[in-house]
């Protein structure tokens, strides 16, 4: 994969490759599923997104990030429900074994994971 793309656009869509795990790839090095974006009309470069799985991955390290470096599985049970909450807002759980994987972070059940998002569903509908 090429890192390093020669086009404005490479340069101003950057921040936002990086927030979502994606890479800029030359046009000549395409492939399918790669998503090609335009500059002034013509076909510009390409864009490599991540694997779901390993979206849920670089969420789980930016929810460590925000916990001041902790281990998930360190965090008292309201910072757990907090880590939960945040995981839903950013689609964490629409990823398949989204529960299951998120549980094993935190080191609790998916039992658990799923009352901290029924205790938030309740929260936002009362």
């Amino acid at each position: 994969m090429t890192e390093h793309v020669e086009h404005p656009l490479a340069a101003a869509i950057k921040p936002l490759l990086d927030a979502v795990g994606a890479t800029p790839v030359r046009l000549d090095e395409a492939k399918t599923e790669d998503v090609v974006l335009e500059w002034e009309g013509a076909p510009a470069l390409a864009v490599r997104l991540p694997h779901l799985s390993s979206a849920l991955d670089r969420l789980l390290a930016e929810m460590t990030r925000q916990f001041d470096g902790r281990p998930l599985t360190e965090l008292d049970r309201g910072e757990k429900q907090r880590v939960v909450a945040l995981l839903e807002e950013r689609g964490a759980f629409t990823v398949r074994h989204g529960v299951e994987t998120v549980a094993s972070a935190l080191g609790v059940s998916r039992f658990t994971v799923y009352n901290y998002l029924n205790r938030q569903d309740g929260s936002k509908s009362g």
